[in-house]
């Protein structure tokens, strides 16, 4: 008879009970978790080069139009900081090119400055670079300069001591170098190869509203079957969000900057409207979500009663981003996403009047609150999107819910938001 070879919690795990058969199960949910965050990573990878595929290109085009225009026209024999200064401005803050090529201009001119100066005074070697290096810092401090102007102080003064022994004349053309290359990033994206701007912010918002609609989705699958180790995970998730909502920011400053900037772009101005308006409230979305979750743990945790349509009702917030995204990228009203926030609403009054504990009131609250957040990113005013809320919750003039089971639970705590 063959030898079965397995390792032993393998072996136990053909076994239908038993202390081996859980041992099997964890590790065959701990392997499919392993291999579903390998996809989600190289997927995140994959999200990540085209999103910055359209900026690659553009710095491959601007470095190569500074050399070589600075190199041909120019007559620079070391056209080294031309390209330099064109990537610089282009891999700054997207939505900060114009002052990011002011700073690169005034901070070549204080290394030039600084340089030149004491080269002249002092001569050139290690202790020389150290000195005229550390001079260009401090008075581009004192200067009140920005961060980033001292570093371009600093950078240039490097080159211009390493630099100036095999080059006569250096200083000129590396001032010149820093308003051709940032000039030529600005033409490129301005002119020559300027991105869509509505396509940049598509893919910049996807991560962000797609991160608030799955953390949501599992929250609500773990309200409904009671698992506080999902609902944990959850939370976790969602507060891991500052990348996705600084890209998403940042991608809105570009897009402005680009319809600004660009002809070709102008007529884009108002369908960029709606996500400049939109990027305040999605973050306080997320910010009314984590809140929602974290309250979700402790129902879970204090045994409270989960009314049927409560999971419903987080389930239905994580429709409504995943539509408000959709319709946002396609360029339309987002009126689906809308109905869905109030069904949202709607179903956590459902909930409400079924009976529920603390921590299930503050989940209610939560729900309306982040359904009035989509509301107002999806273009509505706040005190409109707040009367919607509260027509569609059921309650009164005076703040109540209309009607309640008198025989549920009752809830010890009133909703707001």
């Amino acid at each position: 008879m063959a030898r079965d070879r397995r390792l032993p919690f393998l072996r136990r795990g053909d076994q239908d009970d038993g202390p081996g058969d859980r041992d099997g199960q964890r590790i065959a949910s701990a392997m499919e978790e392993l291999r579903h965050r390998s996809k989600a990573t190289l997927h995140d990878r994959l999200h990540r080069v085209r999103t910055a595929f359209g900026l690659a290109v553009q710095a491959g085009l601007a470095a190569g139009l500074a050399y070589l225009i600075s190199h041909r026209l120019l007559k620079n024999p070391q056209p080294v900081f031309a390209p330099i200064s064109a990537v610089g401005t282009l891999a700054a803050s997207v939505g900060q090119r114009f002052r990011r090529t002011v700073e690169l201009i005034v901070g070549v001119a204080v290394g030039v400055l600084v340089g030149d100066a004491l080269i002249y005074f002092v001569g050139t070697g290690a202790w020389q670079l150290a000195l005229v290096v550390t001079s260009a810092i401090l008075l581009s401090i004192f200067a009140g300069a920005s961060v980033a102007i001292v570093i371009q102080a600093a950078a240039t003064a490097v080159l211009i001591v390493t630099l100036s022994p095999s080059t006569e004349n250096l200083e000129f053309p590396r001032f010149i170098d820093a308003f051709l290359g940032g000039g030529i990033a600005l033409l490129v994206t301005a002119i020559l190869l300027p991105l869509n701007p509505l396509r940049v912010i598509n893919r910049a918002a996807r991560p962000a509203l797609d991160l608030l609609a799955d953390q949501l989705d599992a929250c609500a699958d773990a309200v409904r079957d009671r698992d506080r180790e999902a609902a944990q995970r959850a939370l976790f998730r969602l507060r891991e969000n500052k990348e996705e909502l600084a890209a998403l920011s940042e991608a809105i400053e570009g897009a402005k900057e680009t319809s600004t900037l660009s002809p070709a772009r102008w007529h884009r101005r108002g369908e960029l409207t709606h996500y400049a308006e939109a990027a305040e409230p999605i973050d306080r979305a997320m910010r009314n979500s984590g809140t929602l979750i974290r309250r979700a743990v402790t129902m879970i945790e204090d045994a409270e009663p989960v009314p049927e349509p409560m999971p419903d009702a987080i389930g239905h917030l994580a429709e409504s981003v995943r539509l408000l995204r959709q319709e946002f990228a396609a360029g339309q009203e987002p009126e689906e996403a809308r109905e869905r926030s109030l069904r949202a609403v709607s179903e956590a009054g459902r909930a409400y009047a079924e009976g529920v504990g603390f921590s299930g009131s503050v989940v209610i609250a939560q729900v309306r609150t982040t359904a009035s957040d989509l509301l107002v990113a999806s273009g509505i005013e706040q005190e409109e999107a707040n009367r919607l809320v509260r027509q569609a919750f059921g309650e009164n003039r005076q703040g109540e819910p209309a009607a309640r089971n008198p025989a549920a639970h009752p809830p010890t705590a009133p909703p707001v938001g």
